[in-house]
């Protein structure tokens, strides 16, 4: 993953678009009726049942709209929520308040679905050691909240991006000429450029997994689409040698049962391509 000030620029990144791509040049409707002088406060509402994600971020949206509003905050991230239970308060500007508080819902809504769906995976692993890990099939635009959120359900961070990590896939390895071919070249690239990078490699069957084991310097191996008896194969072939990770339409079902194959992580795009937003409101008082 990349590191705290990044992050924390990635976020700044999005809070910035995301007021821009939404208030343009004035949030017209609160302008029209409100006088600039009202104050008001509103409770962030949770009208649905699971894991509360995005209340730190939306401290730093209030905050950046308008370091003047105030938040008390009663459930903190990775809490376990229920309908009716209140989150935090915000007061201060009328205006202000309404300018954030689309992008507050669309993320909190988001995030908490995320850290929900995490918290599932998670407990389903529970006691095997497997740890689950997200992908980078997120949302455009938003990684950071989204990975944010599958640490706050209990998961772990794959790389971020294309830049913090070298991943080998069935694609660069066929364009390279081959698995050997692939990693020798990756080393030599990373030599070259003064670059420390964790090396992570797929493979397609146990052949190309005994191919991947004879070079130096492989951080993981990814089993994809493997089936449970190659998995446990794999792994055993494996060893001490690197980390192990397997992926590939794993769901809820068969996830257990890869873990029970004793893989290091399980990897899942589903975390933040396939969930259905925590519903959330925020409501004036």
């Amino acid at each position: 993953m990349i590191s705290d000030i990044q992050f924390q620029k990635e976020l700044d990144i999005i809070i910035t678009n995301a007021i821009r791509e939404d208030v343009g040049d004035g949030d017209h409707s609160s302008l029209a009726c409100i006088p600039a002088t009202a104050t008001g406060r509103a409770k962030l509402l949770v009208k649905d049942n699971g894991i509360l994600a995005g209340v730190d971020f939306a401290k730093q949206v209030f905050a950046y709209v308008d370091p003047n509003l105030e938040i008390e905050v009663f459930l903190q991230d990775g809490t376990p929520v229920k309908y009716g239970d209140v989150a935090f308060h915000v007061s201060g500007s009328s205006q202000s308040i309404l300018k954030a508080e689309r992008l507050v819902l669309n993320a909190m809504q988001r995030m908490s679905a995320i850290a929900t769906k995490t918290k599932k995976y998670v407990d389903i692993l529970e006691g095997t050691g497997t740890k689950v890990l997200d992908t980078r099939k997120t949302t455009p635009g938003i990684r950071a909240i989204e990975k944010w959120a599958v640490k706050i359900g209990g998961g772990e961070n794959h790389r971020f991006a294309l830049y913090d990590m070298v991943m080998l896939k069935d694609n660069h390895i066929d364009f390279a000429g081959g698995i050997t071919q692939a990693i020798t070249k990756t080393h030599e690239y990373l030599k070259a450029n003064n670059l420390d990078l964790k090396i992570i490699v797929e493979a397609r069957d146990l052949d190309e997994v005994r191919e991947i084991i004879a070079n130096p310097g492989v951080h993981r191996i990814l089993l994809d689409n493997f089936d449970y008896k190659q998995t446990r194969e794999a792994v055993e072939l494996i060893g001490n040698y690197c980390q192990t990770e397997s992926s590939g339409g794993i769901n809820e079902d068969t996830m257990r049962h890869y873990a029970d194959c004793g893989v290091n992580y399980i990897s899942s795009g589903a975390l933040t391509h396939s969930i259905y937003n925590l519903d959330l409101s925020l409501k004036a008082f």
